[in-house]
């Protein structure tokens, strides 16, 4: 495997770690600059949003470029907006420079799709995709417990550094491994024959069944290092622990939603979404018991990642022609809810609820994910219900 590509993984792992470890570090900054918890949270709503708009359009506007140099580009732009961050002297110039960040992450992984595919011959493709996103797995395990350890000893602004280290070291292996070859020209179908694609219900409905989900688990995941702290009594110094488990189930939850796709997709998808709705219902009363929240909490993060994958690969069956847009549109959609959720999670918050009743949120939003979901499939399925019965 060319060395590039671990230094893409490793740049994926910065560029994850980077929009996770806020959920970490969220007391800390938050006392820091004198806001309150949930006002802090809307730095996650901010970044969602810089990810799902101002990535496809400055996506759109680096096409013609060569993918080299966007990607090199944007990771300069990554690096410099972490520097910002850690000096970031009040709550608006964070706010700026996490925005500037999310612009980055969003043209990151189009342009790092498209080098990675010139850096390896067709057949290694596979392995080599696995390894370059793996690096957003391994920053939910590795990357948002340490950053938030390192946070807790040395500051939060130690964070950034931290991440914005990782992003120049790896920018500059980029720099001088990625080599300037001329880059694959691939056919591609107009741009209203793609959006075309996107008109088939399995596409759509999946986009709302993934921005659905998400709402509920960032309404909760936003606000669970302030919830450990504040309903489950632990230790802010041994919080990092915690999400290191959680990280875990991520990893797992991705594993077995893998194999669940290759056995049965939707059957898997509506069994993780109403299970979902079960663990957070239980969440409510596991934060009154720092054994059973951290079963709970492992079981939710499996089930929270396991559905992601049904549902990618769902749109890019149905929308086999487009599948660049498509799969573009599946980030956007993440983001849509990660900025929802936050944002939810925070008037909630500012309204009164308490953080033990925010996993409630989960409850209702992944109740509505699974009926998306079940319309979704009721309506593919019934034109071939209806030929049978004729």
């Amino acid at each position: 495997m060319p060395f590039a590509v671990y230094a893409l993984a490793v740049a994926a792992f910065a560029v994850g770690t980077a929009e996770f470890v806020i959920s970490g570090i969220l007391p800390l900054l938050a006392g820091d600059l004198s806001v309150s918890i949930p006002t802090a949270g809307l730095l996650v709503t901010a970044y969602a949003i810089g990810v799902a708009i101002g990535g496809p359009v400055l996506t759109v506007l680096t096409a013609r470029y060569s993918q080299r140099a966007v990607l090199i580009g944007v990771m300069i732009l990554f690096t410099v907006s972490q520097v910002l961050c850690a000096f970031a002297p009040d709550y608006g110039l964070l706010l700026a420079a996490r925005l500037l960040s999310a612009i980055a992450h969003g043209t990151f992984f189009g342009a790092g799709n498209i080098v990675v595919a010139n850096l390896v011959a067709r057949e290694r493709r596979g392995a080599a995709f696995s390894l370059f996103i793996g690096g957003i797995t391994v920053a939910n395990l590795l990357g948002l417990p340490g950053g938030t350890a390192l946070g807790i000893a040395f500051g939060w602004r130690t964070t950034f550094l931290a991440v914005a280290l990782l992003g120049a070291l790896a920018t500059l292996v980029l720099i001088f491994r990625i080599p300037r070859a001329e880059e694959a020209q691939v056919a591609r179908p107009s741009f209203r024959a793609q959006l075309a694609e996107l008109r088939h219900q399995e596409v759509f409905l999946s986009y709302a069944t993934i921005a659905l989900v998400m709402v509920g688990n960032l309404a909760w995941g936003t606000y669970q290092t302030a919830a450990m702290i504040e309903v489950v009594g632990i230790d802010p110094q041994n919080v990092w622990m915690y999400l290191l488990i959680g990280g875990a189930g991520a990893v797992l939850g991705i594993y077995a939603g893998g194999r669940g796709t290759d056995w049965k997709p939707m059957p898997t998808l509506l069994t993780v979404l109403l299970a979902q709705a079960f663990f957070f219902f239980t969440l409510i009363f596991a934060l009154g018991d720092q054994v059973w929240f951290t079963v709970n909490l492992l079981i939710t993060s499996i089930l929270g990642f396991a559905f992601s994958t049904p549902l990618q690969a769902r749109v890019i069956h149905a929308a086999a022609k487009a599948p660049n847009l498509a799969s573009s549109l599946i980030s956007t959609s993440f983001n849509i809810g990660i900025a929802a959720g936050a944002a939810l999670g925070a008037w909630l918050l500012n309204s009164g609820v308490s953080y033990g009743d925010i996993p409630a949120v989960g409850v209702v939003f992944s109740l509505l994910a699974a009926g998306t979901a079940s319309l979704s499939w009721w309506l593919e399925r019934r034109p071939a219900a209806a030929r049978a019965a004729g």
